[in-house]
């Protein structure tokens, strides 16, 4: 016998949540805040942040949980705060203080080693992360005492900014490719420099495409449970960068059926594009129904699914 459905939440919702994270919990702890409190049991998130980090959060509930793939990898925004003279383990200002230098360095000399960061095209991944070594976290490696194997990861920075310094302190900007570790960036920044550097605060301003406008704080969304669907970004709207075609009654059997629909080949209609393109489709109803793709069948353009959206209860 199969495995037996779990049965909905009569208050499950599907959509997307903007949440702005506060500094302490991890983010874990904050979606079982929601899970729980609010009886949102199928949820997930977009893009984790670490316990010192604030800001935002994409909570996904119910379908949304099938768009993470595609939000995941989107450019985050961040700024932060960090501290020269000092190194911790974890790379930040929560960790064991590993070494203490004097800090000789000119403001000019920080402004510099700070947009560097946009020559980088790889990191090394800090020993207390979630990153994997023959399937156990690095961080749990590093709290047994067990050495940690040094990995890197390509990373893209596509804007830095220096806000202020004020010696041995500095705030800055920088967006880049989802997964980049900041403190990993703080903490080169601090070895070029011979002094050692910890990342002291972080605030993610962006997570693409949605920012701190459209965010809620945890206190909030907990407290006033009443207005709880107000705040969720329905599933509809969760890909607003991508195109949105209505289908008729009979397309949206056929891609029910997992049918590969073929692409319009008039320039500016509806289910119109060139390989590669993607597209969020409705169904008759104005429903969420799936995300498709434009891939070759047969040496011909057609909208492949790549994510049914579809209640199949």
């Amino acid at each position: 016998m199969g495995r037996r459905k779990k049965k909905r939440s009569q208050e499950q919702i599907d959509g997307l949540l903007v949440l702005n994270k506060p500094s302490g919990p991890t983010s874990a702890a904050c979606l079982n805040d929601i899970k729980y409190q609010l009886k949102q049991f199928k949820i997930g998130h977009a893009g984790t942040l670490d316990p010192l980090a604030q800001g935002v959060l994409l909570v996904l509930l119910g379908h949304g949980t099938k768009l993470a793939t595609y939000l995941s990898g989107a450019t985050k925004t961040y700024r932060g705060t960090l501290k020269l003279g000092i190194a911790t383990d974890t790379y930040d200002i929560q960790g064991e203080i590993t070494s203490q230098a004097d800090v000789t360095a000119s403001v000019e000399d920080v402004e510099k080693e700070i947009l560097h960061w946009n020559q980088l095209t790889e990191q090394e991944v800090p020993a207390y992360s979630a990153a994997k070594h023959e399937g156990k976290p690095l961080y749990a490696m590093a709290r047994e005492g067990l050495a940690t194997p040094v990995k890197t990861k390509p990373i893209v920075v596509s804007h830095v900014e220096v806000l202020d310094v004020r010696m041995p302190e500095a705030a800055f900007r920088v967006s880049c490719s989802a997964g980049t570790y900041i403190r990993s960036l703080v903490h080169s920044l601090g070895s070029r420099m011979g002094c050692g550097a910890v990342l002291t605060s972080l605030i993610r301003e962006r997570s693409e495409p949605f920012g701190f406008e459209a965010a809620h704080d945890l206190a909030d969304v907990l407290e006033n449970p009443d207005s709880f669907p107000d705040k969720v970004i329905p599933l509809r709207d969760t890909l607003p960068h991508w195109p949105r075609f209505m289908l008729t009654k009979p397309l949206t059997s056929l891609v029910k059926n997992g049918a590969w629909l073929p692409v319009n080949d008039q320039p500016g209609e509806p289910l119109g594009g060139n390989p590669g393109d993607r597209a969020f489709l409705l169904d008759d109803q104005g429903v969420p129904l799936a995300l498709v793709e434009v891939q070759l069948q047969d040496d011909k353009p057609k909208w492949a699914i790549l994510r049914g959206l579809w209640d199949q209860d």
